[in-house]
């Protein structure tokens, strides 16, 4: 803070020793610490709400970037959807007006069987099922639970 070396602190207590005298130079000593003590606190105060003061900006700058950051995405988001039901809803009006043709096929030839698998290697649903075994455990009684 100050430049001051230690022989000159020296010669500043010499000096105040001369002049204040013996008797009353530790309560001037001790009043003089206590008010630089005084001064160090609120010099310290002051650095905490200087630095409060910028964290709580930099809060409210980043609030207004985040709540910037969402009302662009509601928009887009409300802009697609609106886009999507807009298409949706041209999509109803042009099946109302001419409907589909008839397929020629029915859901059976349409949609692969589940029992018959397309592949030989691999078994049916059904027989996979009855190889699960339902395991039993015991509990804190030691009576068997079972769990499947």
């Amino acid at each position: 803070m100050f430049d001051i070396s230690f022989t000159e602190i020296l010669v500043i207590a010499a000096v105040a020793l001369v002049v204040i005298g013996p008797e009353r130079l530790p309560k001037v000593a001790r009043t003089l610490g206590h008010l630089f003590g005084r001064a160090q606190r609120y010099v310290n105060d002051v650095k905490n709400d200087i630095q409060r003061e910028m964290e709580l900006e930099e809060l409210k700058n980043w609030k207004t970037s985040v709540e910037g950051t969402g009302r662009s995405i509601e928009n887009t988001v409300r802009t697609e959807i609106n886009q999507f039901q807009e298409g949706l809803n041209a999509e109803t009006k042009s099946s109302t007006a001419a409907p589909p043709a008839p397929s020629s096929r029915t859901v059976e030839e349409a949609a692969p069987s589940l029992d018959t698998p397309s592949d030989s290697s691999v078994p049916p649903i059904q027989a996979i099922a009855p190889l699960v075994k339902s395991k039993s455990y015991p509990n804190a009684t030691g009576a068997e639970v079972s769990r499947d």
